[in-house]
């Protein structure tokens, strides 16, 4: 594929491919090369900001040097109408000082009015069907087959969607199991202590059997004898004498 030339840098591709498909992150790379003997700084900028994630999106080249730039397309929920994207990304590049760090650029070096000369570079979106297109051995990526039919697009799509269910069906499924298995552990603990709880009471009540039964029972004390009496002789009364 061929790539975008400025007085300073080269890109390639000259547009970013994204292989669309629903709740999955899609990456890009683009190779940014220094085709000069000077150090040259550059700076990502897109109309979706939103949408796109991008590393490093400012950064300075060395002379003759390249960098890798990846642009990552957050999950989206929806398709596009038609899988038309009308987001645009723009790499502006300027010359800087030999030996310049990026934490020692100035916040405006991107600015036109500092007076510094700022090339811009236009790239357009592309959204294609996994399926769709043949493999390009010089760049990695997939053309899109601009002559696919609308019914051809819409089995396409059809076909994304039911993947999309089907991993949401599995996803579901396995939250249930995760419940499931968290009622099963929370019953089985009960249980667990139910039976902890009811042993704890029969070792209570057999160690106070056995204290009952092996206390010895209390010996009876000798029956105190009836106190002695002082014996007094009994005599006959008397028989008065007659005359």
């Amino acid at each position: 594929m061929s790539g975008v030339k400025n007085q300073s840098l080269s890109i390639h591709p000259d547009e970013l491919k994204f292989q669309f498909e629903l709740e999955k992150q899609i990456c890009c790379d683009l190779r940014v090369s220094n085709t000069t003997d000077q150090h040259v700084a550059f700076k990502v900028k897109t109309t979706s900001p939103k949408k796109y994630f991008v590393r490093p999106n400012t950064g300075v080249i060395q002379p003759w040097d390249s960098c890798m730039i990846r642009v990552t397309l957050q999950a989206q929920q929806d398709y596009p109408p038609d899988m038309q994207c009308k987001d645009k990304f723009l790499l502006q590049s300027t010359k800087v000082a030999p030996e310049t760090d990026i934490d020692e650029l100035p916040q405006d070096t991107f600015n036109k009015d500092s007076g510094r000369t700022i090339e811009d570079s236009k790239l357009r979106v592309v959204y294609i069907f996994p399926q769709s297109g043949s493999t390009n051995a010089e760049d990695g990526y997939k053309s899109s087959d601009s002559n696919v039919s609308s019914t051809s697009i819409a089995v396409q799509r059809l076909r994304i969607e039911k993947d999309a269910a089907v991993r949401q069906a599995q996803q579901l499924q396995r939250e249930l199991d995760t419940l499931k298995r968290r009622r099963s552990r929370r019953n089985s603990g009960f249980s667990f202590k139910f039976a902890i709880f009811v042993a704890l009471i029969g070792i209570m009540v057999g160690l106070l059997l056995n204290l009952s039964l092996s206390s010895p029972p209390p010996t009876p004390g000798p029956v105190p004898s009836a106190p002695p009496t002082d014996s007094v002789p009994v005599t006959a009364p008397s028989t008065p004498p007659t005359e």
